[in-house]
């Protein structure tokens, strides 16, 4: 892995010299380079934000929409299933051009891009929170539930204080993963203007002509954003497992 990594790095420099590449255009000992490389750098914060927000508000959404698949209620595990299915089902571009583009003519209701880019985020990964906690709530034994009941617990309480606190040492991983593919999904969000990191290297790209070069450092940006999440959610994984 280190390795692969390594050459990853090295190889955009031992191709300086090429004709068809000039990485000049990204190096920061000249001017032109330095001023690349930071407005490159600039949409760095908003892929962040963007990717936090979107996985926090997700996983309270997922959460909410798991709870009727709990319930012996035909309906509301049919609410729950149909919610899934239909969220699952729209690719997250469609989703986020339908919220920006067609809700406003639909209901009037308009959002800026970056709202609107959360909102499209959140709904399509909260169904895969959703059965992420669903998995993790049904693998906790039934003697969990009836202990919580002979202490006179009500539903809500059992689940937050006895059920949620195991479930979640369980799906930390999954969440993990899912976080890993809001930060890679979250480039899609540049089709509506918002100043991504994905926005940025377009914009770059049609002012230098340079894709490949550009291109080549988006990758790097988000592989290097990627190792590092993916680095302190193991560490946070081994910690819980340790308490």
């Amino acid at each position: 892995m280190k390795k692969l990594f390594f050459l990853l790095l090295v190889f955009p420099l031992t191709s300086c010299g090429s004709n068809e590449l000039n990485w000049l255009i990204l190096s920061p000992n000249n001017l032109e380079g330095l001023t690349n490389l930071k407005f490159l750098l600039s949409g760095l914060s908003t892929t962040i934000f963007i990717s936090v927000a979107s996985i926090i508000i997700s996983i309270f959404l997922g959460l909410i929409v798991a709870l009727p698949s709990l319930s012996k209620n035909k309906i509301l595990t049919y609410i729950n299933i149909g919610y899934v299915e239909i969220v699952r089902a729209i690719p997250l571009l469609v989703l986020i051009l339908w919220i920006y583009y067609g809700l406003p003519i639909m209901t009037g209701i308009s959002f800026s891009p970056f709202v609107s880019g959360i909102i499209a985020l959140s709904i399509s990964e909260s169904a895969f929170q959703a059965e992420i906690f669903r998995a993790g709530i049904n693998s906790i034994k039934k003697s969990q539930w009836e202990a919580g009941s002979s202490l006179g617990l009500n539903f809500y309480r059992i689940l937050r204080l006895v059920i949620l606190p195991q479930a979640i040492k369980n799906i930390l991983p999954a969440i993990g993963n899912q976080f890993v593919y809001v930060l890679k999904m979250s480039s899609l969000v540049s089709i509506i203007g918002i100043g991504d990191l994905t926005r940025k290297a377009n914009e770059l790209v049609v002012t230098t002509y340079r894709p490949l070069e550009i291109y080549t450092f988006l990758i790097l940006e988000y592989l290097i954003l990627i190792l590092i999440v993916s680095y302190f959610v193991r560490k946070f994984e081994k910690r819980l497992k340790k308490d």
